[in-house]
């Protein structure tokens, strides 16, 4: 137990920094005065000592401090707004105006009044009333502090970064161990991260000099030297709150009634101001750009990218939850969750996992869950767009291609699916585990087509420092769609079938082996429809990115374009992508960065972050060129594509997506035709106040509009080539 020192009293507010980590010629606020520099903006102001009747007012009013010497004021001050304080150490003031600060309907006046104040640079214009204990703390300019009982930092404070500061052991570094409980992929936050960096961090643990470099870059720029003040951004609000401890919070932040804010870095701006609510306790982590954490959250060891939500007692330990992600009431553990997640109830459990984003777990689902094995080592990895269903039970070690559903269910053994947009279903009654390749493209295009626009407009981000793809059908799901057609045709061949694709499939459904480690085997529905839908994937893919390509370079023409898009040899590809946190990017040029980084020709995370956005800059290319491939394969070379062709494909896209148009309207209709659906009304008329009309549904309107920009889009294209 930390047993209780006794200090002379004259030493309240000094000695922040042990003497042996002080450097050469400096103070303990060299580090404070550093952070006091014009570069650190709006903070940096002329201070003066205070006169003789101002001391005197500010006894008068009931104040105490250890050595008037050491308080130092801006003009305009007004002492009469500061009364009944004490205050300790080096004690600086911004200007003091006697006005009031409104926040919401919470209004106080400008000043310091009941309050503890050791060792801190107070902005222009702000309220402090009622807080016990403020120490060593830089706030900023219009600030509210009101009814804080603690709130300090520490001489080795390192606001949720990784790191170590000058004289401690290895063992206080914290990290977050995702993916595997085991920490064996465990990586170390920072207050610039994002789940790019934790992504190429977890997941290349065979590369060691690329780890150890990351360590070391993180080490160099987060670490270091001892003495940093925690801040207060400016106009931001902080009430009712218990204890906040080597906290950083950034500009228009909003915290109240927060239980506890330890080792923490609070991303905050005007244009994306954070929130933090009520009964929330957060120790060791980032919070990003416009993040939200309301009522009774748990969250240790975690980073939380932009416009995030957690609610409602929601509890993320060990976890990384990428951007424009919403988690309510349910417990993450050991994750790396990539942007756009969704997981909205309470008896939902996610374990030692990787979700690569676009994904939403329903109430019930058990995902990861250790019931296996006595050992806690295993790992459960799905694509985009990842779907489990109501009360769903499935554990580690499994895999998963993009859009995968699973129907409700506990599915007894570990999975391998690599068919992408399937549905899994655990039939009881036969014994087997059924897999309807396709599944999304046959018979729920208004999910998949909604759910790319929903992720599209819930990205609220004003600043994309991570780059996210939000298509379904992007070069990672259509190398998984090849792979899968491979295989199908494989199955067929080894079951002495006929593989072909009419409009009637013959074959309703076909035994396979490998899918789950269970003897008794797994059984593909509808196979021939699945690869004849695999194919129109393919076909649309290629000539809609080809389309919106040509749409953005409205300088080539159709001669241009073999030269251009054949630069890896007609018929060849870029078979190898990676899903690097959201953005889609070929593997070769992740090894290429992974090369710079262990060679030290990158060696900042910010060049680190250059890179991604050279990969973002280079992708429409990238992507144009892999289209183009899929034309070529589509074809399967016979002769090189000419204009009559490639305007056919287009013709062919374009019938495509009207297609695509009149199944959102099907896939609606059947909620509106299901005759189960009007049992809980009088009428059709009470219905149709209810639920609407078919016709005025707000998304089969967008997929009408959709069509029509994408065939004023062909036309033109038809007519410039």
């Amino acid at each position: 137990m930390q047993k209780i020192y006794v200090l002379p009293s004259d030493r309240y507010g000094y000695d922040f920094i042990p003497a042996e980590y002080l450097p050469p010629g400096e103070d303990e606020y060299w580090r404070r005065n550093q952070q006091q520099t014009p570069e650190a903006g709006e903070n940096s102001r002329p201070w003066r000592r205070l006169t003789a009747p101002e001391i005197d007012q500010l006894i008068k009013n009931d104040n105490h401090c250890s050595n008037w010497d050491n308080f130092f004021v801006s003009d305009p001050f007004k002492p009469g707004l500061i009364r009944n304080s004490n205050f300790y150490g080096l004690i600086r003031l911004g200007t003091l105006h006697d006005v009031l600060l409104k926040y919401h309907d919470f209004c106080v006046p400008t000043g310091i009044r009941n309050s503890t104040i050791i060792s801190c640079d107070i902005g222009n214009d702000c309220a402090v009333q009622d807080c016990t204990y403020i120490s060593h703390y830089i706030i900023g300019d219009s600030c509210i502090l009101s009814r804080i009982d603690e709130m300090q930092t520490t001489n080795h404070a390192k606001f949720g970064n990784g790191v170590l500061k000058e004289g401690e052991d290895e063992e206080v570094r914290i990290g977050i161990d995702v993916m595997n409980e085991n920490g064996g992929r465990s990586i170390l936050p920072f207050q610039d991260m994002i789940p790019s960096d934790a992504f190429l961090w977890a997941c290349y643990r065979d590369d060691e000099g690329l780890t150890d470099k990351l360590e070391k870059i993180t080490q160099e720029t987060y670490g270091g030297k001892r003495g940093t003040y925690g801040t207060i951004g400016s106009c931001s609000v902080i009430k009712s709150c218990l204890i906040i401890k080597d906290t950083i919070v950034g500009n228009y932040a909003y915290i109240k009634g927060a239980n506890k804010l330890k080792n923490l870095t609070i991303h905050s701006s005007q244009d994306e101001p954070s929130q933090i609510g009520e009964g929330v306790e957060m120790v060791n982590g980032i919070v990003g750009y416009g993040c939200r954490a309301f009522y009774g959250i748990k969250a240790v060891r975690f980073y939380m990218g932009r416009n995030c939500s957690l609610k409602y007692g929601a509890r993320l330990i060990h976890s990384v939850l990428g951007d424009n992600s919403t988690v309510s009431c349910c417990e993450l553990l050991n994750n790396l969750i990539f942007p756009f997640h969704e997981q909205h109830h309470n008896n939902s459990f996610l374990i030692a996992t990787m979700i690569q984003g676009l994904s939403n777990i329903a109430a019930g689902a058990t995902i990861g869950s250790n019931h296996n094995s006595r050992a806690n080592d295993g790992e459960f990895r799905a694509g985009r767009g990842f779907w489990p269903g109501l009360a769903v039970t499935a554990k580690h070690s499994s895999r998963f291609a993009s859009f995968v559903l699973l129907a409700k269910g506990n599915y007894p053994s570990e999975m391998n699916i690599p068919l992408p947009f399937s549905m899994l279903s655990n039939n009881i009654l036969k014994d087997r585990l059924e897999v309807m390749p396709a599944y999304f493209w046959m018979h729920n295009l208004f999910a998949l087509e909604r759910n790319a626009w929903k992720a599209a407009g819930r990205d609220k981000r004003k600043i994309k420092i991570q780059r996210i793809e939000t298509d379904y059908l992007a070069p990672d799901t259509v190398e998984e769609i090849i792979s899968a057609i491979g295989l199908l045709e494989k199955w067929f061949t080894e079951a002495g079938l006929s593989a072909g694709t009419g409009t009637r499939p013959s074959i309703p459904e076909l035994s396979v082996r490998g899918l789950e480690r269970n003897k008794r085997g797994a059984v593909l529905l509808k196979p021939q429809k699945a690869l004849a839908a695999y194919r129109r994937m393919l076909r649309f893919y290629a000539g809609k990115t080809l389309a919106l390509f040509l749409d953005s370079r409205r300088d080539l023409k159709f001669a241009d374009l073999p030269a251009l898009l054949e630069s890896a040899g007609p018929g060849e590809r870029v078979r190898n992508w990676v899903n690097c946190g959201g953005q889609i990017v070929p593997a070769f040029r992740v090894d290429a960065l992974r090369q710079g980084i262990r060679e030290e020709r990158i060696s900042t995370w910010e060049a680190i972050h250059g890179a991604y956005e050279t990969w973002f800059t280079e992708y429409p290319l990238d992507k144009a060129r892999h289209a183009w491939a899929i034309l070529e394969l589509i074809r399967k070379g016979s002769r090189p594509i000419d204009q009559a062709d490639f305007q056919r494909e287009l013709e062919i896209t374009l019938e495509t997506r009207r297609w695509i148009t009149g199944q959102v309207y099907i896939t609606r209709a059947k909620d509106f035709d299901n005759p189960f659906r009007n049992i809980t009304y009088r009428n059709h008329d009470e219905m149709e106040k209810v639920v609407g009309k078919l016709e005025d549904n707000f998304f089969i309107k967008i997929a009408r509009e959709e069509e029509r920009r994408f065939e004023e889009l062909i036309h033109n294209l038809t007519a410039r080539l």
